[in-house]
């Protein structure tokens, strides 16, 4: 793979977060203006959603890995992928790139270009589903690099479309996305005071399905070949 350096890789994750996010708030902001069906509104979320996932990681994976996401990026400095300077640098250009993504919904649809959530989002079953959000997606990530590397981009979008719907939180699992989030007052929108909670189960999802993966994907044994085997 071509190497690319830090400031190309920056500028990747904060495009690419952007883009992720201007597409969840525009997408949500889209659907509360053509219907009232929550059912319906949320599906029209999800759908481009997962899309864009799948474009993004295809064409900015090969640039930065195609983090979008500072847990992804805690995963891979914990694995000593990614130095942890380059992964603080990371993280800031993610935040910095949803921000920006919230604020180009906001323009394309007319409304303030910041509007802090009052949507409230919090307690234990809401913290317990942004863990599980974020621990499917690790495993989904390390598994898929391990043996279809080719189909992550798929693998990533149709978890996340998935998991907006098993998931009680609809799926967040990405503290910069988070963020972002809590700064539009509209379907997508977190109020600010419930992010701790979120943020924090998403780090703490995402270490565990890291853990989990390191031991389920660990170097396999070779397989014991039969004496007679051998002899055939």
């Amino acid at each position: 793979m071509e190497a690319f350096d830090l400031s190309r890789r920056l500028a990747a994750e904060a495009l690419g977060t952007g883009i992720l996010v201007a597409t969840v708030v525009g997408s949500g902001i889209m659907a509360e203006t053509l219907t009232k069906d929550v059912a319906l509104a949320l599906l029209c979320n999800t759908l481009p959603t997962g899309a864009i996932l799948v474009v993004l990681v295809s064409v900015l994976g090969p640039i930065s890995g195609a983090h979008f996401n500072p847990a992804v990026t805690l995963v891979f400095t914990g694995k000593r992928e990614l130095p942890a300077n380059e992964a603080a640098l990371y993280a800031i250009a993610q935040i910095a790139g949803g921000i920006a993504g919230t604020m180009a919904a906001h323009l394309m649809f007319a409304l303030p270009v910041i509007d802090v959530s009052t949507k409230m989002r919090t307690g234990g079953p809401q913290w317990f589903a942004e863990a599980v959000a974020a621990f499917g997606l690790i495993t989904t990530i390390l598994a898929g690099i391990r043996f279809q590397r080719a189909a992550v981009p798929w693998l990533v979008g149709l978890y996340i479309t998935a998991a907006y719907w098993f998931t009680a939180s609809t799926s967040f699992a990405n503290p910069a996305v988070a963020i972002a989030r809590s700064l539009t007052n509209t379907f997508a929108g977190i109020r600010p005071i419930d992010l701790p909670g979120f943020i924090l189960a998403e780090l703490c999802g995402a270490l565990v399905g890291m853990l989990l993966m390191i031991w389920l994907l660990g170097r396999p044994h070779a397989r014991t070949v039969p004496i007679a085997e051998t002899t055939r």
